[in-house]
Protein backbone atom coordinates (compact mmCIF):
# COMPACT_ATOMS: atom_id res chain seq x y z
CA UNK A 1 0.00 0.00 0.00
CA UNK A 2 1.16 3.48 -0.97
CA UNK A 3 2.07 5.93 2.00
CA UNK A 4 3.97 8.40 0.99
CA UNK A 5 2.85 11.39 -1.98
CA UNK A 6 4.44 11.63 -5.33
CA UNK A 7 7.29 13.11 -5.99
CA UNK A 8 7.26 14.26 -9.91
CA UNK A 9 9.97 16.43 -11.84
CA UNK A 10 8.49 19.35 -13.91
CA UNK A 11 11.54 18.67 -16.41
CA UNK A 12 9.80 15.18 -17.59
CA UNK A 13 6.96 17.93 -19.05
CA UNK A 14 8.81 20.60 -20.23
CA UNK A 15 11.51 18.54 -22.37
CA UNK A 16 8.85 18.22 -24.91
CA UNK A 17 10.06 14.64 -25.04
CA UNK A 18 6.93 12.64 -25.49
CA UNK A 19 7.07 9.25 -23.34
CA UNK A 20 8.56 11.74 -20.39
CA UNK A 21 5.44 14.25 -21.38
CA UNK A 22 2.55 11.15 -21.02
CA UNK A 23 4.64 9.93 -17.63
CA UNK A 24 4.26 13.27 -16.40
CA UNK A 25 -0.12 13.96 -17.41
CA UNK A 26 -0.60 10.19 -15.74
CA UNK A 27 1.44 10.86 -12.52
CA UNK A 28 0.06 14.27 -11.87
CA UNK A 29 -3.25 13.07 -11.93
CA UNK A 30 -3.14 10.10 -10.30
CA UNK A 31 -1.29 11.60 -7.72
CA UNK A 32 -4.11 14.24 -7.35
CA UNK A 33 -6.88 11.24 -7.72
CA UNK A 34 -4.78 9.46 -4.72
CA UNK A 35 -3.66 12.01 -2.65
CA UNK A 36 -4.88 15.13 -3.51
CA UNK A 37 -1.01 16.08 -3.13
CA UNK A 38 2.16 16.23 -5.28
CA UNK A 39 5.30 17.17 -4.86
CA UNK A 40 7.23 18.84 -7.60
CA UNK A 41 11.11 19.40 -8.24
CA UNK A 42 13.18 20.28 -11.28
CA UNK A 43 10.85 23.38 -11.58
CA UNK A 44 11.62 27.08 -12.77
CA UNK A 45 11.19 29.15 -9.39
CA UNK A 46 14.61 29.58 -8.24
CA UNK A 47 16.24 28.48 -5.16
CA UNK A 48 18.20 31.81 -4.09
CA UNK A 49 14.18 33.57 -4.24
CA UNK A 50 12.63 31.28 -2.41
CA UNK A 51 15.44 31.31 0.37
CA UNK A 52 15.29 35.09 0.51
CA UNK A 53 11.20 35.45 0.84
CA UNK A 54 11.61 32.67 3.81
CA UNK A 55 14.16 35.13 5.30
CA UNK A 56 12.46 38.32 4.64
CA UNK A 57 9.03 36.92 6.09
CA UNK A 58 10.71 35.70 9.37
CA UNK A 59 12.01 38.82 9.44
CA UNK A 60 8.71 40.40 9.25
CA UNK A 61 7.14 38.33 11.79
CA UNK A 62 9.64 38.45 14.37
CA UNK A 63 8.62 42.82 14.46
CA UNK A 64 6.64 43.91 17.23
CA UNK A 65 2.68 43.58 17.35
CA UNK A 66 2.10 46.89 16.76
CA UNK A 67 4.19 47.54 13.99
CA UNK A 68 2.72 44.96 12.54
CA UNK A 69 -1.08 45.60 12.97
CA UNK A 70 -0.11 49.32 11.36
CA UNK A 71 -0.61 47.22 8.19
CA UNK A 72 -4.09 45.53 8.75
CA UNK A 73 -5.92 45.24 5.18
CA UNK A 74 -8.03 42.21 5.15
CA UNK A 75 -7.77 40.48 2.27
CA UNK A 76 -4.50 42.12 1.68
CA UNK A 77 -1.23 42.87 4.25
CA UNK A 78 -1.54 41.81 8.03
CA UNK A 79 -4.36 39.74 9.52
CA UNK A 80 -3.13 39.02 13.46
CA UNK A 81 -2.74 35.54 15.15
CA UNK A 82 -5.67 33.87 16.19
CA UNK A 83 -8.03 35.35 13.74
CA UNK A 84 -8.65 32.74 10.95
CA UNK A 85 -10.22 29.47 11.63
CA UNK A 86 -11.64 26.52 9.77
CA UNK A 87 -14.81 26.36 8.01
CA UNK A 88 -17.53 24.73 10.51
CA UNK A 89 -15.20 25.19 13.44
CA UNK A 90 -15.27 27.84 15.83
CA UNK A 91 -11.33 27.47 17.54
CA UNK A 92 -8.90 29.90 16.04
CA UNK A 93 -5.94 28.89 13.89
CA UNK A 94 -2.35 29.60 15.77
CA UNK A 95 -1.12 31.58 13.09
CA UNK A 96 -0.85 34.78 11.89
CA UNK A 97 -0.23 35.76 7.83
CA UNK A 98 0.30 38.57 5.14
CA UNK A 99 -1.32 38.20 1.68
CA UNK A 100 -0.61 39.41 -1.74
CA UNK A 101 -2.29 39.95 -4.73
CA UNK A 102 -1.40 40.85 -8.26
CA UNK A 103 0.07 44.58 -8.23
CA UNK A 104 -2.83 46.74 -9.17
CA UNK A 105 -3.17 50.73 -9.14
CA UNK A 106 -6.67 51.07 -7.69
CA UNK A 107 -8.62 49.35 -5.18
CA UNK A 108 -12.35 48.24 -5.26
CA UNK A 109 -14.59 48.23 -2.30
CA UNK A 110 -16.23 44.39 -2.76
CA UNK A 111 -14.86 40.50 -3.63
CA UNK A 112 -17.45 38.54 -5.32
CA UNK A 113 -18.53 42.01 -8.06
CA UNK A 114 -15.50 43.79 -9.45
CA UNK A 115 -12.82 40.69 -8.35
CA UNK A 116 -9.59 40.28 -5.69
CA UNK A 117 -7.45 40.83 -8.29
CA UNK A 118 -8.61 44.21 -8.36
CA UNK A 119 -7.40 44.90 -4.31
CA UNK A 120 -4.15 47.04 -4.06
CA UNK A 121 -1.62 45.76 -2.15
CA UNK A 122 -0.18 47.22 0.66
CA UNK A 123 3.58 46.89 1.78
CA UNK A 124 5.37 47.47 5.02
CA UNK A 125 8.46 49.59 5.36
CA UNK A 126 10.36 47.00 6.63
CA UNK A 127 12.31 44.79 6.09
CA UNK A 128 14.12 46.06 2.89
CA UNK A 129 13.66 44.26 0.01
CA UNK A 130 9.83 43.08 0.78
CA UNK A 131 7.71 44.26 -1.79
CA UNK A 132 10.41 43.84 -4.62
CA UNK A 133 11.07 39.93 -3.58
CA UNK A 134 7.28 38.78 -2.67
CA UNK A 135 6.48 40.25 -6.28
CA UNK A 136 9.10 38.69 -8.12
CA UNK A 137 7.95 34.96 -6.15
CA UNK A 138 4.48 35.48 -6.90
CA UNK A 139 5.03 35.88 -10.48
CA UNK A 140 7.24 33.21 -10.75
CA UNK A 141 4.60 30.62 -8.93
CA UNK A 142 1.51 32.02 -11.19
CA UNK A 143 3.89 31.29 -14.18
CA UNK A 144 4.46 27.75 -12.24
CA UNK A 145 0.95 27.19 -11.74
CA UNK A 146 -0.06 27.98 -15.43
CA UNK A 147 2.52 25.31 -16.31
CA UNK A 148 0.62 22.82 -14.18
CA UNK A 149 -2.84 23.75 -15.17
CA UNK A 150 -1.82 23.34 -18.78
CA UNK A 151 -0.37 19.64 -17.85
CA UNK A 152 -3.81 18.49 -15.96
CA UNK A 153 -5.39 19.36 -19.79
CA UNK A 154 -4.78 15.80 -21.28
CA UNK A 155 -6.21 13.97 -18.41
CA UNK A 156 -9.56 15.86 -18.63
CA UNK A 157 -9.73 16.02 -22.19
CA UNK A 158 -9.34 19.50 -22.79
CA UNK A 159 -7.53 22.15 -25.19
CA UNK A 160 -4.14 22.57 -23.80
CA UNK A 161 -4.88 26.24 -23.45
CA UNK A 162 -7.97 25.79 -21.87
CA UNK A 163 -7.34 27.12 -17.97
CA UNK A 164 -4.89 30.14 -19.63
CA UNK A 165 -7.78 32.33 -20.15
CA UNK A 166 -9.32 31.50 -16.59
CA UNK A 167 -6.42 32.65 -15.32
CA UNK A 168 -5.47 35.59 -17.33
CA UNK A 169 -6.33 38.37 -14.34
CA UNK A 170 -3.79 36.42 -11.94
CA UNK A 171 -6.32 36.53 -9.28
CA UNK A 172 -4.25 34.63 -7.31
CA UNK A 173 -3.29 34.80 -3.27
CA UNK A 174 0.45 34.54 -1.85
CA UNK A 175 0.08 34.10 1.84
CA UNK A 176 2.96 34.51 4.18
CA UNK A 177 2.75 32.24 7.51
CA UNK A 178 3.99 32.51 10.66
CA UNK A 179 3.03 29.75 13.35
CA UNK A 180 4.46 30.54 16.52
CA UNK A 181 5.97 28.18 19.75
CA UNK A 182 2.88 26.97 20.82
CA UNK A 183 2.00 28.94 24.63
CA UNK A 184 2.08 26.87 27.33
CA UNK A 185 -1.89 28.10 28.59
CA UNK A 186 -2.58 27.71 24.69
CA UNK A 187 -6.36 26.45 24.74
CA UNK A 188 -5.91 22.13 24.08
CA UNK A 189 -8.53 22.06 20.99
CA UNK A 190 -6.24 24.98 19.30
CA UNK A 191 -4.08 24.04 16.48
CA UNK A 192 -2.13 25.74 14.14
CA UNK A 193 -3.92 25.26 11.54
CA UNK A 194 -7.18 22.81 11.95
CA UNK A 195 -8.59 20.19 8.98
CA UNK A 196 -9.36 21.84 6.14
CA UNK A 197 -9.49 21.80 2.27
CA UNK A 198 -8.40 24.67 0.26
CA UNK A 199 -10.75 27.29 -1.44
CA UNK A 200 -8.70 27.63 -4.99
CA UNK A 201 -8.06 25.77 -8.32
CA UNK A 202 -4.45 24.60 -7.00
CA UNK A 203 -2.02 25.82 -3.97
CA UNK A 204 1.92 25.68 -4.85
CA UNK A 205 3.53 25.69 -1.31
CA UNK A 206 7.64 26.09 -1.58
CA UNK A 207 9.14 23.97 0.98
CA UNK A 208 7.61 24.86 4.50
CA UNK A 209 10.28 25.78 7.06
CA UNK A 210 9.26 23.37 9.69
CA UNK A 211 7.39 20.01 10.23
CA UNK A 212 3.71 19.86 11.09
CA UNK A 213 1.88 19.38 7.67
CA UNK A 214 -0.44 16.06 6.91
CA UNK A 215 -3.15 14.93 4.71
CA UNK A 216 -6.49 13.16 5.34
CA UNK A 217 -6.13 10.08 2.56
CA UNK A 218 -8.66 8.51 0.93
CA UNK A 219 -8.29 5.56 3.31
CA UNK A 220 -8.70 7.75 6.12
CA UNK A 221 -5.18 7.94 6.95
CA UNK A 222 -3.23 11.01 8.49
CA UNK A 223 0.26 11.10 6.41
CA UNK A 224 2.87 13.55 6.81
CA UNK A 225 3.54 15.62 3.45
CA UNK A 226 7.09 16.76 4.01
CA UNK A 227 10.26 17.53 1.63
CA UNK A 228 13.42 19.20 1.20
CA UNK A 229 15.17 21.68 -0.02
CA UNK A 230 13.13 24.20 -2.66
CA UNK A 231 10.60 21.81 -4.02
CA UNK A 232 7.04 22.88 -4.12
CA UNK A 233 3.95 21.15 -2.70
CA UNK A 234 1.28 21.15 -5.02
CA UNK A 235 -2.25 20.59 -4.04
CA UNK A 236 -5.98 20.71 -5.47
CA UNK A 237 -8.78 22.81 -4.06
CA UNK A 238 -12.21 23.09 -3.85
CA UNK A 239 -12.78 25.04 -7.25
CA UNK A 240 -11.32 22.39 -8.98
CA UNK A 241 -12.83 19.45 -7.58
CA UNK A 242 -16.18 21.89 -8.49
CA UNK A 243 -14.81 21.83 -11.74
CA UNK A 244 -14.28 18.27 -12.27
CA UNK A 245 -16.86 17.06 -10.01
CA UNK A 246 -14.43 15.51 -7.89
CA UNK A 247 -12.94 13.89 -10.67
CA UNK A 248 -9.90 15.59 -8.92
CA UNK A 249 -11.27 15.68 -4.69
CA UNK A 250 -9.96 18.73 -2.57
CA UNK A 251 -7.93 16.80 -0.47
CA UNK A 252 -8.72 17.75 3.78
CA UNK A 253 -5.29 18.35 5.06
CA UNK A 254 -4.07 20.46 8.40
CA UNK A 255 -0.81 21.43 10.58
CA UNK A 256 -0.21 20.18 13.92
CA UNK A 257 1.18 21.49 16.79
CA UNK A 258 5.10 20.21 17.53
CA UNK A 259 5.20 17.42 19.65
CA UNK A 260 9.06 17.93 20.02
CA UNK A 261 10.92 21.13 19.08
CA UNK A 262 8.62 24.13 20.28
CA UNK A 263 10.03 26.52 17.35
CA UNK A 264 7.91 28.74 14.60
CA UNK A 265 7.19 27.43 11.43
CA UNK A 266 7.25 29.49 8.22
CA UNK A 267 5.15 29.06 5.09
CA UNK A 268 4.35 30.31 1.79
CA UNK A 269 1.00 28.76 -0.18
CA UNK A 270 0.21 30.42 -3.21
CA UNK A 271 -3.55 30.14 -3.43
CA UNK A 272 -4.05 30.06 -7.32
CA UNK A 273 -7.70 30.97 -8.61
CA UNK A 274 -9.66 31.74 -11.51
CA UNK A 275 -10.82 35.21 -12.65
CA UNK A 276 -13.47 36.41 -10.50
CA UNK A 277 -16.02 36.15 -13.35
CA UNK A 278 -14.97 33.03 -14.16
CA UNK A 279 -18.73 30.61 -14.09
CA UNK A 280 -17.44 27.48 -11.67
CA UNK A 281 -19.09 24.20 -14.01
CA UNK A 282 -18.75 20.94 -14.86
CA UNK A 283 -16.31 20.40 -16.85
CA UNK A 284 -18.16 18.03 -20.13
CA UNK A 285 -15.70 14.71 -19.55
CA UNK A 286 -16.30 14.71 -16.08
CA UNK A 287 -19.63 14.82 -15.92
CA UNK A 288 -20.32 11.29 -15.29
CA UNK A 289 -24.24 10.17 -14.07
CA UNK A 290 -24.84 13.76 -13.74
CA UNK A 291 -23.21 17.34 -12.10
CA UNK A 292 -22.86 17.31 -8.77
CA UNK A 293 -22.70 20.69 -8.05
CA UNK A 294 -24.53 23.90 -9.14
CA UNK A 295 -22.95 26.69 -11.44
CA UNK A 296 -21.31 29.50 -9.32
CA UNK A 297 -19.09 32.25 -9.88
CA UNK A 298 -15.42 32.03 -9.01
CA UNK A 299 -16.04 35.44 -7.08
CA UNK A 300 -19.50 34.63 -5.11
CA UNK A 301 -17.76 31.21 -4.47
CA UNK A 302 -14.33 32.61 -2.95
CA UNK A 303 -16.66 35.31 -0.58
CA UNK A 304 -18.79 32.53 0.73
CA UNK A 305 -15.81 30.73 1.80
CA UNK A 306 -14.00 33.73 3.63
CA UNK A 307 -17.42 34.11 5.43
CA UNK A 308 -17.17 30.59 6.45
CA UNK A 309 -13.79 30.37 7.74
CA UNK A 310 -14.24 34.13 9.20
CA UNK A 311 -12.33 36.00 7.17
CA UNK A 312 -15.22 38.06 5.55
CA UNK A 313 -15.44 40.37 8.76
CA UNK A 314 -12.14 42.15 8.11
CA UNK A 315 -13.62 43.21 4.74
CA UNK A 316 -16.57 45.03 6.18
Amino acid sequence: MESAVPELSLADYTRWDLDTRDAFFRELLRGFQRYGFIILRDHPVPATLLDKAYDLSAAFFAQAEEVKCRYLGGPRGYTPFRTEHAKNRSAADLKEFWQIGPERTEAVDHIGGGGAAELSNIWPESPPGFRETFLQLFEALQATGQVILEALTPGLQLAADFFEPLVRDRNSVLRLLHYPPIAIDADADSVRSAAHEDINLITLLPAPRGSGLELLDRDGRWLPVATEGNNLIVDSGDMLAHMTNDVIPATTHRVVNPTSANVSRYSMPFFMHPNSDVVLSCLPSCVGTGAKYSNIRAGTFLEQRLREIGLIKTLV
